[in-house]
């Protein structure tokens, strides 16, 4: 099938390869401008553009491609905009489609860094987002329950959740974390075919495999390199939804190299809740806090550059990776893995958001209006902004 798409893209001219180039810098340009509400608007947002307006492909082949987000790290929305590009104009139409989707977001974000880093000290700010942080905590706790639905398949799932959350409050590092949910949710997914094997040596290098890569980032102190090099590792793990990307910049900003207070973590996810294109932005509102412009750039590199590389790398072998045992079983515990770290960060930026009744309330209502209506969360974010601005 991927020879089929290729033979038939090499034997376009060079004049219609250019037309295909334009139509697939302008669409995801247009989609990273406009597509509020999350992923799942983005994928929707695709799905009518590319499947029924301009069909490009089949929703079959849609279907499949959002499938395979779902076997690798990295943001789900933004690797389907890779994938669809890629299926449209091979390796540019990757690189066009995935650039055009972030950048208008990154521009965005980036202007909003800035303007936080001049204005957020002011009374007037600080009003807006005590009204915002409530709000997104809201957000991300029916992520939380929406994610939890489809992570928590099973009993043997729960219980790799719920000791994935105890280890997690206990210290133990995300990228640990989750290689060993993963390999624990193949071992019990193969259980029948792995009786016989010795897997005395291969859990412990395992572990050992994971925790080295976890180390190899850790410094004393927040260089541009490090900054890349943290973002990069990110991007690389990162299973789930992009709110799962709290519970990363939690561990590693935070509480490892300490260059962000949980605030200015609720303020960025703010940000990038109401802007437009992938919630992993955050990252240029992070990166610009800790190293200004050059650290805005490097982070979002760093963070989106392996959704380009893996997508390039499993799009050939989609049906085989779907169709086997061994990868969904990681897949399964990963995912697990990742909503057990999101209720944990969760729980911290609660405690930090929630500081009196008014904050309290503003939570509980929205909480109310994201799982009994359909609304947009940019409009809560923006309600939750006036509410503070009133209150100051």
């Amino acid at each position: 099938m991927i020879e089929n798409k290729k033979s038939e893209f090499q034997n376009l001219t060079q004049v219609e390869k250019r037309e295909r180039y334009k139509e697939i810098a302008g669409v995801f340009f247009k989609l990273g401008a406009t597509a509020f509400g999350g992923p799942a608007a983005h994928i929707a947002m695709m799905d009518d553009e590319i499947v029924k307006k301009r069909k490009w492909l089949s929703r079959e082949k849609f279907l499949d491609l959002l499938g395979a987000t779902n076997l690798i790290p990295g943001p789900n929305s933004t690797e389907l905009a890779i994938h669809l590009g890629y299926e449209r104009g091979g390796i540019l139409g990757l690189l066009l489609a995935g650039s055009c989707f972030i950048l208008p977001a990154m521009l965005i974000v980036l202007f909003f860094a800035v303007s936080y880093m001049r204005f957020g000290t002011l009374p007037e700010v600080a009003n807006i987002l005590y009204g915002i942080k409530p709000i997104i905590i809201a957000i991300v706790l029916q992520a939380l329950y929406n994610l939890g639905k489809s992570a928590v398949k099973n009993k043997n799932a729960g219980i790799i959740g719920a000791g994935v959350i105890l280890l997690a409050f206990m210290g133990l590092g995300e990228i640990l974390l989750l290689a060993i949910a993963g390999l624990a949710m193949m071992i019990i997914a193969n259980w029948k075919k792995l009786r016989g094997v010795n897997l005395s040596v291969s859990l412990p290098l395992y572990g050992l495999a994971a925790a080295f890569l976890s180390d190899q980032f850790e410094q004393k102190k927040m260089s541009l390199t490090t900054v890349f090099l943290t973002f990069l590792k990110i991007g690389s793990v990162l299973y789930g939804s992009g709110y799962v990307l709290l519970a990363f910049l939690e561990s590693e900003l935070v509480e490892r190299f300490q260059v962000l207070t949980s605030q200015q973590l609720l303020d960025a996810v703010a940000v990038g809740q109401f802007t437009p294109g992938p919630v992993f932005t955050t990252a240029t509102f992070v990166g610009y806090i800790i190293k200004g412009y050059p650290g805005a750039i490097l982070a979002t590199i760093g963070i989106f550059l392996p959704a380009f590389v893996l997508v390039w790398a499993i799009n050939p072998f989609i049906a085989r990776l779907r169709s086997s045992s061994w990868v969904s079983g990681i897949l399964d515990g990963v995912n697990v893995a990742s909503w057990g770290l999101m209720v944990v960060v969760s729980w911290k930026l609660g405690v930090s958001a929630i500081t009196d009744w008014v904050t309290a309330a503003l939570a509980m209502i929205a909480l109310a209006l994201v799982f009994r209506t359909k609304i947009n969360s940019a409009w809560l974010i923006l309600a939750g902004g006036i509410i503070g601005w009133m209150m100051g």
